[in-house]
């Protein structure tokens, strides 16, 4: 019988026979998600490299941990949400999102595949993940977990930095934790030269800018139909990417590792898919 081979993590690396074998012990798939925009002047748009990266080394670690899993292809748009009006910039409709997330893993479920996690690197992605992840609970009864890896690697960041106030400066789209997390994962792309100082949104219509769209007016946010490029100087918004460095991206890089194969880990022994 063929042996598992243990250097191959993603799908698309394992031959017909190699999944005929090694799939059909039902493996952890891990689904990536990112997005293709502006990260600001200095990262590369592709986050969604970040993304796939985070997931192929928490398929190796937890593989070596006795949890066998493999990365699917990552899927590099994100859903459609503030940032439309940035050049470069490519998404999918919401509504096409959740049809791609609908068809892409009910293949993997009529194969038998039942432990599957979202690795997501995108905000405007959440809503479809829920909306698609709740049809798929409720017609098969499959629980798909969705990791919201930016999120997550936010709230560790006053740790890492060991400087609560620099965290909190660092925070925001074009700087940290994603700045750090590209710096430490893709060095040659990153432009030093073009690393930017803080950038505060202008305001809108005589309104504190405090959201991707929402302003402040007399102490409460107040949703309004923004765009990227209008609260956002180069990408950047409301923070400071000199703050950012590969040190920090790596900490948070060996943190979201073990997090991801703890999780792994806790839904094994719930026996989660099986």
């Amino acid at each position: 019988m063929m042996n598992e081979i243990p250097t191959k993590t993603c799908l698309g690396e394992l031959t017909g026979e190699e999944a005929r074998e090694v799939l059909s012990r039902n493996p952890v798939i891990i689904l990536p998600l990112g997005s293709h925009e502006d990260q600001g002047p200095f990262a590369p748009m592709g986050d969604y490299m970040c993304a796939d990266a985070v997931a192929r080394r928490v398929a190796m670690a937890a593989t070596d941990r006795g949890i066998t899993t493999y990365v699917a292809p990552v899927l590099p748009y994100g859903g459609a949400d503030f940032f439309g009006s940035m050049i470069g910039g490519i998404a999918l409709r919401q509504s096409t999102l959740r049809a791609v997330l609908t068809d892409m893993i009910s293949c993997l479920v009529r194969q038998g595949l039942t432990r599957i996690v979202i690795f997501n690197g995108h905000g405007g992605n959440a809503q479809a993940i829920h909306d698609v992840t709740l049809a798929v609970r409720q017609e098969h009864g499959i629980v798909i977990p969705c990791v919201y890896l930016w999120s997550i690697a936010a709230g560790m960041l006053p740790d890492v930095m060991e400087d609560a106030d620099a965290a909190k400066r660092s925070a925001g789209h074009g700087g940290n934790p994603l700045g750090s997390i590209a710096m430490a994962l893709f060095p040659d792309l990153i432009r030093q030269d073009l690393v930017p100082g803080p950038a505060a949104p202008p305001p809108f219509m005589g309104m504190p800018v405090n959201g991707f769209a929402t302003v402040e007016f007399d102490d409460a946010s107040i949703n309004f139909p923004l765009e990227i490029n209008e609260i956002a100087v180069r990408g950047v918004a409301n923070a400071d990417p000199r703050l950012c460095s590969a040190q920090t991206g790596e900490k948070l890089l060996d943190r979201l590792t073990a997090l991801g194969v703890d999780l792994l880990a806790h839904l094994e022994h719930e026996n989660w898919g099986k």
